[in-house]
């Protein structure tokens, strides 16, 4: 540590964001860049090696300037100014926020060239196995677009074919009726951006629940839009929801093959829709391997294991 701490004066409203309740936003700060703060009064103290403290002052200065505008500082934002810290804000774009376990990055090579697709192309099919990461990694992309001010949406669409897409029967408003279907992507948003600004954010409207039948009609622009388990979309919901691009989105299609849950499993429109799509300029396409898999060990063997057997039936998934 330097014996040299560098001080930073601020208001007291900034003082208290930056440091939160029991001083848990200090703590963040200190634990990603090795550093020790206090509070003496006036501003908050910095004390480490001088990269340490010069990075951790960036996150100070973003906490503190906001915290001035009157808005409410948490634990998400803490996390989101150290990510955007510690990328670099001019190489932000692309780039992923950090969440409740730390900055969200590739654990897999089928993953980093996920995110390099994500990044570089306005439409990409992620396909393969449970647990290889495709809707965090995808929620985590759109959540850092949203973030960013890339988009000004994140739309989540996936299909109810236990309720046959007709939901009406079912209690409650819309995202009443369709939250049970949502919970994996709601427990990802929630672990990348907190409970607190995921709540605030869906209440403005900046993240959206839709079910794909009521995206018919609709010209979804400057949003991130993301259909989850695209296997269960038939041909035509898939060519609507398709089509429903506009100015300035970009779109995340995930799904495992083999996991139809469609009566008619020929119908399926994520294998058609890929087989129509792949090599179209702006179309990338990453196929998730059973190696990808980052869940607990034994939902590997599992794969592997029904793999093998689809293969000794001569059928492939």
């Amino acid at each position: 540590m330097s014996k040299a701490p560098e001080f930073i004066p601020l208001s007291d409203i900034a003082v208290r964001a930056v440091g939160g309740a029991a001083g848990r936003h200090a703590a963040l700060i200190e634990d990603a860049f090795d550093v020790f703060i206090e509070t003496p009064g006036g501003g908050v103290s910095i004390n480490g090696d001088s990269k340490g403290r010069a990075t951790a002052k960036r996150v100070v200065e973003q906490l503190a300037e906001r915290a001035d505008q009157g808005l409410e500082i948490t634990e998400a934002d803490v996390r989101v100014a150290i990510g955007q810290v510690r990328v670099g804000r001019g190489s932000a774009p692309g780039s992923l926020p950090s969440g409740r376990r730390g900055q969200v990055a590739p654990k897999t090579p089928g993953q980093a060239r996920y995110l390099q697709a994500l990044a570089a192309c306005e439409l990409v099919f992620g396909l393969g196995p449970a647990g290889t990461g495709k809707t965090f990694l995808a929620v985590a992309h759109g959540a850092g677009m949203l973030l960013r001010g890339e988009v000004e949406r994140l739309i989540v669409s996936r299909p109810a074919v236990e309720a046959g897409e007709r939901l009406g029967f079912l209690p409650g408003d819309l995202s009443e009726k369709v939250d049970p279907y949502m919970a994996p992507v709601w427990e990802a948003l929630t672990d990348i951006l907190g409970a607190d600004q995921f709540k605030r954010r869906r209440e403005k409207g900046e993240i959206e629940v839709a079910p794909i039948a009521f995206l018919r009609g609709r010209t979804l622009s400057h949003a991130f839009i993301i259909v989850d388990e695209a296997q269960n979309t038939s041909r035509l919901q898939m060519k609507m929801v398709l089509t429903r691009l506009g100015e300035g989105s970009r779109m995340a299609v995930t799904g495992d093959p083999s996991q139809i849950d469609l009566v008619n499993a020929s119908d399926s429109g994520l294998a058609h829709a890929v087989g129509l799509l792949e090599g179209v300029k702006g179309v990338g396409v990453n196929r998730f391997t059973v190696e990808d898999v980052v869940r607990h060990p034994m939902v590997e063997r599992i794969v592997r294991a029904y793999d093998a057997d689809a293969a000794k039936r001569g059928r492939s998934i």
